[in-house]
C-alpha cells in the first residue's frame, strides 16, 4: 500500500504558484488518510477564495493519480491569521538573508543575481508596453525566470495587455506578483478602483516604486523588466538611481521624430552610467497581400539612433495586431501566441538579449 510518505515526495512536485514553494514546504498539506487506493487530504490555502485554487486542485490530483489512486477527495481551507502572520514573517526573515541586511533597496534581486532591464522610449505610442510583454513572455518560453515592473504610474496598461483580471495576494506585509503566461507582474493597476486616473507628485512616486520592489515578494527571478513611462521624467530618474546596475533597452518607430526624442532617453541612461543593451524599432512595416513590404512611417530611424548611442539594433518589429480570441483560456490583448508568426521576433530578441546581459 502507498504510505503517507510517498505521497509526501510526490506533493513536493506541487508549488504554490504564487510563492513558488511546494506545498509540502508550507505545510498546506494535511490530514492524509490512505486506505488502499483511495485517499483524502486537506489542503490549506494562503488565504480564502484564493484565485488560483484551481490550477493547485488540478496539480495535487495529477500528482495523486500518477501515485496510482482512483478516489482523491479533496478538502480545502484556507490558513488562519497566526499561520498567515508566521508565513509572512519566514518571507521576511528570507529575504533579509539574501539582502545581508537590506543595505539598498531591491538589493534583494541584485545580490540573487536578477538581471534588470527597463524598456524606454522618448514618447509615448511607439509600443513600449507591447514589446514589453511580448518579451517578457518570450523570455519565459526561454526558460527563465520573469518579472514586470509596470512602472508608468500615471499610464498603467501592463494588467490589461496581458489580460489579468485577478489583484494580488496578500500575506501579511508581502505582496505576491501576479502571474500569467508564465510571468509575475505587479502594476499601479492593481491597487486604484475601476481604472480611476492617479494624481499624485513626484515624491509619492518614488515611494510606490520602492513599495514595488521591497514589499513585493518576488522570489528567484533571472530577468525583471521595467516598463518605464516615455521620456525623462521622475519617474525614469528614480529607477535609475535605485538601481545602478540596471541595464536598458530603448524602443522607437523607424519615424525621425520619435528616434530623435528617444535619444534623450538614452542620453539619460548614459548619463547615468547604465549600459544600454540595444534599440528595438517598433512598427518597422508590414507585409501586404502580394507579400511586399510596405514602410508607413518610414526607415532608418532606429538604425539611426543605435549609431548616435554607439550600440546595436537588436530587432526590426513588424505593424499587428494579435488575433482577438476570447475563448483561449491564454487569450491576452496584446501578446502573441507562441504559434503566430510575430512571436518568432520577438523570440529572436529574447535569445539576443540573453546573449547581450
Amino acid at each position: 500500500m502507498i504510505t503517507e510518505s510517498q505521497v509526501l515526495d510526490a506533493l513536493r512536485e506541487v508549488q504554490d504558484p504564487e510563492l513558488h514553494k511546494s506545498l509540502v514546504e508550507l505545510n498546506m498539506i494535511r490530514n492524509i488518510k490512505i486506505d488502499e487506493q483511495a485517499i483524502s487530504l486537506d489542503v490549506v490555502l494562503t488565504i480564502r477564495g484564493c484565485p488560483l485554487k484551481a490550477t493547485i486542485e488540478e496539480d495535487v490530483r495529477k500528482q495523486l493519480q500518477a501515485l496510482g489512486f482512483q478516489e482523491i477527495d479533496l478538502h480545502f481551507g484556507s490558513m488562519t491569521d497566526e499561520e498567515r502572520s508566521a508565513l509572512s514573517a519566514q518571507l521576511q526573515q528570507e529575504r533579509q538573508r539574501q539582502t545581508a541586511g537590506g543595505r539598498k533597496t531591491s538589493s534583494h534581486l541584485m545580490e540573487s543575481g536578477t538581471e534588470f532591464i527597463a524598456i524606454a522610449s522618448g514618447k509615448g505610442g511607439v509600443g513600449k508596453s507591447t514589446v514589453t510583454v511580448n518579451l517578457g513572455v518570450a523570455l519565459a518560453r526561454l526558460g527563465k525566470k520573469v518579472g514586470i515592473v509596470d512602472a508608468d504610474i500615471y499610464g498603467f496598461s501592463i494588467p490589461d495587455m496581458m489580460g489579468i483580471e485577478q489583484r494580488p495576494t496578500v500575506i501579511g506585509d508581502m505582496v505576491l506578483p501576479v502571474k500569467r503566461l508564465g510571468v509575475r507582474v505587479m502594476s499601479m493597476a492593481f491597487f486604484v478602483e475601476e481604472n480611476a486616473p492617479v494624481m499624485w507628485r513626484g515624491p509619492m512616486l518614488g515611494k510606490m516604486l520602492v513599495n514595488f520592489f521591497d514589499g513585493v515578494y518576488w522570489g528567484d527571478l533571472d530577468i525583471l523588466l521595467l516598463d518605464l513611462p516615455p521620456g525623462t521624467g521622475d519617474v525614469a530618474l528614480d529607477i535609475h538611481q535605485m538601481l545602478p546596475k540596471s541595464k536598458e533597452i530603448l524602443v522607437t518607430t523607424p519615424h525621425a521624430t520619435a528616434a530623435f526624442v528617444a535619444a534623450r532617453a538614452g542620453a539619460m541612461a548614459l548619463h547615468t552610467k547604465h549600459e544600454i543593451l540595444g534599440v528595438v524599432e517598433n512598427m518597422s512595416w508590414y507585409e501586404t497581400r502580394t507579400g511586399e513590404r510596405e514602410y508607413p512611417f518610414g526607415r532608418g530611424g532606429g538604425e539611426k539612433l543605435a549609431q548616435e548611442l554607439k550600440t546595436e539594433l537588436l530587432a526590426q518589429l513588424p505593424l499587428g495586431a494579435p488575433e482577438q480570441d476570447l475563448d483561449d483560456p491564454d487569450f491576452a490583448p496584446a501578446v502573441y501566441p507562441a504559434d503566430h508568426p510575430q512571436a518568432k521576433y520577438y523570440d529572436d530578441l529574447a535569445k539576443r538579449m540573453i546573449e547581450g546581459i
